[in-house]
């Protein structure tokens, strides 16, 4: 039988995730190289077939230009070691305690602006910032219950931080289904090793939410907040909302009276005490911000300050996944943790300085540019691949706002053996782990969304760019307890109706 592998080709620049060489894999992909062998080509084409019947049948789809399409889910998984895992569960746990302290700081003394580790002027021009947030502490002190740290790989295999995501980051539903439709189309892949699984997502998260109750509150009604059906992402919010055994609800559903928020039932009003939100500040309460929304409760935030109900994550957390403040972030781990940071930041540039900017003006065609508060890949300008016409433009763009952009030293992306039409084809990958934080325990889920860039040369890995995603596998023990990393506590400082959407992240 032909090796299904003998045609694929190492990129020249980039670093391949599966193969050290050609038809030499990585010690933690033997298994799974070993397994894939027999099935042939008939064989895989059939069953990434079945795998996309399944996603259209269970209603695992995204918004593509308009159009609900079922989310490509490759049949080649990505697969991690443990030692890497570690890792990746040290870095991430050390970048969110870091960010929690900031936020603390932000929204409490600014000690970290008097100190001079970053400027005012940074404070004072985040969009994402809101004074009604300002020393407003949350009933455990916790504002980023849920975390997602973009990573990527760059071409000496480092791996790497893109950037921080802790408003409302999504695309862990994915994850779980993912898992659920490789389990079902091919068992065969997981007879040889044991894959960590992912399944305690659920829990974890309805854990940390119950844990986030106001105080004196024993046993919480937990909520998801949604936009509603319009939503890019609200298949993620419904199917989150069944696994934890909650109410999904629009803000139509809500009810804000002497500061207590309540929804509205069959049976009558009942108290809720914990939102998990998934609509952005601005929709959130029209009586603090967009006066227009429909989305959100009028008086929530009223009633959040008050200490009555919690909101996950917590009001004003964009301030610290401003792509401008991710260029601090390595001295805020040293600031907050006194720790050396233990996954490096791309290469980044900050264009507010107007040297720099000139410098990054005048070499655009060579670097990586993007808006601070962008999401999604927009407006995301890739200089080597740019044209004449798109580089005059985001020229432009930077003159006018400098502090609306960063620029960065383009990566090549590892690249990850993709099955497309009839054969595995490199293509460019990132990886998305998610953080539950409940105040004593950072918990990663085992793996996370790996996403990838299926047309060819394509480095931006959105499912708005035709992106899809990998089952990721976290290779372990199948004796050994899945233990928490453990964080030391945050930082002290002395039944839905249909809604039009909001974007996430």
């Amino acid at each position: 039988m032909a090796d299904i592998f003998d045609a694929y080709s190492l990129g020249s620049e980039s670093w391949d995730e599966m193969f050290e060489r050609p038809g030499i894999p990585r010690p933690q992909y033997q298994a799974l190289f070993a397994a894939l062998q027999p099935l042939g080509v008939d064989e895989l084409r059939s069953r990434a077939d079945q795998l996309a019947r399944m996603f259209t049948n269970r209603g695992v789809t995204f918004d593509y230009a308009g159009e609900e399409r079922p989310f490509p889910l490759d049949l080649i998984p990505r697969v991690i070691d443990a030692a890497e895992w570690d890792l990746v569960a040290r870095g991430v746990r050390q970048r969110i305690c870091a960010l929690e302290a900031f936020l603390e700081d932000v929204y409490g003394p600014r000690q970290v602006f008097r100190d001079g580790v970053m400027p005012w002027q940074l404070l004072h021009s985040s969009p994402h910032y809101h004074r009604v947030a300002h020393g407003w502490r949350p009933p455990n002190g916790v504002r980023v219950h849920v975390g997602g740290i973009d990573l990527i790989r760059d071409e000496q295999g480092a791996l790497r931080v893109l950037e921080d995501n802790v408003r409302t980051p999504s695309g862990v539903s994915y994850v779980l289904e993912n898992r659920l439709a490789m389990a079902r189309t091919l068992p065969s892949l997981f007879a040889e090793q044991f894959v960590r699984p992912v399944e305690e997502y659920p829990a974890r998260l309805l854990a940390a939410l119950r844990k986030a109750a106001p105080a004196g509150v024993t046993d919480p009604t937990v909520v998801v907040l949604t936009p509603g059906v319009y939503n890019a992402a609200y298949f993620e919010h419904a199917l989150l909302a069944r696994l934890m055994g909650v109410e999904l609800v629009e803000g139509r559903d809500l009810i804000c009276e002497g500061n207590r928020i309540s929804m509205i039932t069959t049976y009558g009003r009942r108290p809720v005490h914990v939102i998990y939100r998934r609509i952005d500040d601005d929709y959130l309460d029209p009586l603090h911000f967009r006066g227009d929304s429909v989305l959100g409760c009028p008086g929530l935030v009223n009633a959040a300050r008050a200490g009555n109900v919690t909101i996950s994550n917590g009001v004003g957390n964009g301030v610290a996944d401003d792509k401008l403040v991710y260029t601090y972030v390595p001295e805020l781990i040293g600031y907050y943790l006194g720790e050396e940071p233990l996954l490096r930041n791309v290469e980044t540039y900050r264009l507010d300085d107007p040297d720099m900017r000139d410098w990054a003006l005048e070499s655009a065609a060579e670097l990586v540019l993007k808006p601070v508060d962008g999401a999604g890949g927009k407006g995301i300008v890739i200089g080597p691949v740019a044209t004449a016409g798109q580089l005059a433009s985001v020229r432009q763009a930077v003159r006018d706002h400098p502090r609306g952009w960063i620029a960065q030293r383009p990566v090549m992306l590892s690249t990850s053996p993709t099955w497309i039409g009839e054969r595995p084809v490199p293509r460019h990958i990132d990886l998305r782990p998610f953080a539950v934080n409940d105040g004593d325990d950072v918990w990663l889920l085992p793996g996370g969304l790996t996403r990838v860039a299926l047309p060819e040369g394509e480095l931006v890995v959105n499912s708005s760019r035709g992106g899809g995603s990998k089952d990721t596998w976290v290779l372990g023990n199948a004796h050994a307890p899945m233990a928490s990393v453990t964080a030391p506590p945050v930082a002290q400082w002395s039944p839905s109706r249909v809604a039009a959407g909001a974007e996430e992240q």
